[in-house]
């Protein structure tokens, strides 16, 4: 017997096959179904037709198809959940504030909604002026319209405060799985060797430092490889640069979709390269903390409060490439970072105290109503 009732917006879909919101929206499901909540996730598909419904675990999934691709296609989609969700009991969880307009209707309608304010999203180079501008509106409207609001990271939190009263913001970080051994055989594809190697996993933007990376990497012949995820496309000139700047010692391995293959390349690196530098706390690094990774990260104050101690962190090209000589020649330095990455991800990242957390942010904003 059910006796509460969940609604997720904001997200694609599950189960997770986009970014760290619908991983986490995932584990959320598993979680609150086997404590008898009842849950309603919304889902865009590409394409034309009329909303359905389906089933997924024993979620319930409402597929919107929309024919629109791009941010344009999001933000159709986001109305559409928005309204057809109005009908909807219960509480509310919206993740991220990037449509944060529609959640008036919330309001209006008298409804309880948590919104995750993610990163700030406003400040990320890839946006041009009239994107900024509204992503700066929304994180506003974010903070008017939510009933409460979290932040995974407390810069986060203090940026919000800016905004809101802070009893308004509860912190609660993204969680990790613990990645305690890996399938080697992965590796194979590649021609790599386990601690041969270090790696970067991140979408290929300016603010993700990937150039700096790259080019830090390939100052000199290292007798070591540097691996680094994801789409590179051609023509596109900042990917082009970062391609022309690598040495032959960098492997560009495209998109990997198979979590399995790219737990392995992260768990037998000999170090795990995260340049971020804005947004909370990042699922990426998270996940390095909990394969137990020693890590490199670009300096600033967000990765400083998730990484802690199991990380070297650079600011200049120069500092990578002094970086990367430590990591491959001395291995006691990887393994006290790899031992405090490893004490960081037991101590603040366990995806089953998170969840709880969730739950009880949600039950504490549930309506009187709807019990």
């Amino acid at each position: 017997m059910y006796y509460k009732s969940l609604t997720i917006l904001g997200i694609r879909g599950v189960p997770a096959s986009h970014g760290g919101f619908e991983t986490f929206a995932e584990y959320l499901c598993r979680y609150l179904k086997d404590k008898g909540w009842n849950i309603t996730v919304y889902c865009q598909e590409d394409g034309i037709g009329p909303i359905y419904e389906s089933q997924w675990e024993g979620i319930n999934r409402v597929h919107i198809p929309v024919k629109n691709t791009g941010p344009l296609g999001t933000i159709i989609f986001d109305l559409k959940a928005t309204l057809h969700s109005l009908r909807n009991r219960g509480v509310f969880l919206t993740l991220g504030y990037n449509t944060a307009i529609f959640n008036l209707l919330h309001r209006l309608w008298g409804k309880r909604n948590v919104i995750n304010m993610d990163g700030i999203e406003w400040k990320r180079q890839k946006w041009g002026a009239i994107a900024k501008a509204w992503f700066w509106l929304n994180e506003r409207f974010g903070c008017w319209f939510g009933n409460h609001l979290v932040a995974d990271h407390p810069r986060i939190e203090d940026h919000l405060a800016t905004r809101v009263n802070r009893g308004k913001i509860t912190m609660i970080p993204y969680g990790g799985l613990e990645v305690g051994d890996a399938d080697v055989s992965y590796l194979e594809e590649y021609d790599l060797q386990p601690d041969g190697y270090a790696v970067v996993i991140a979408r290929p933007e300016p603010e993700n430092s990937i150039l700096e990376i790259v080019s830090g990497f390939s100052e000199k012949q290292r007798g070591k490889k540097l691996v680094v995820l994801g789409n590179y496309e051609t023509g596109n000139p900042y990917h082009q640069q970062i391609k022309d700047l690598a040495s032959d010692e960098v492997v560009f391995t495209g998109g990997i979709y198979d979590v399995a293959k790219v737990s392995a390349i992260r768990f037998f690196a000999r170090c795990y390269v995260h340049g971020h530098q804005v947004g909370g706390t990042n699922p990426s690094l998270v996940e390095a903390i909990g394969a137990g990774n020693a890590i490199l990260a670009h300096d600033n104050p967000f990765n400083r409060w998730v990484a802690k101690d199991g990380a070297l962190y650079f600011s200049s090209v120069n500092d990578v490439s002094k970086a990367f000589d430590h990591f491959f020649q001395e291995d006691e330095l990887v393994e006290d970072l790899k031992n405090a990455t490893q004490g960081n991800f037991s101590s603040n990242f366990q995806w089953d105290e998170i969840l709880a957390q969730y739950e009880n942010l949600l039950l504490e904003h549930y309506p009187r109503e709807a019990t």
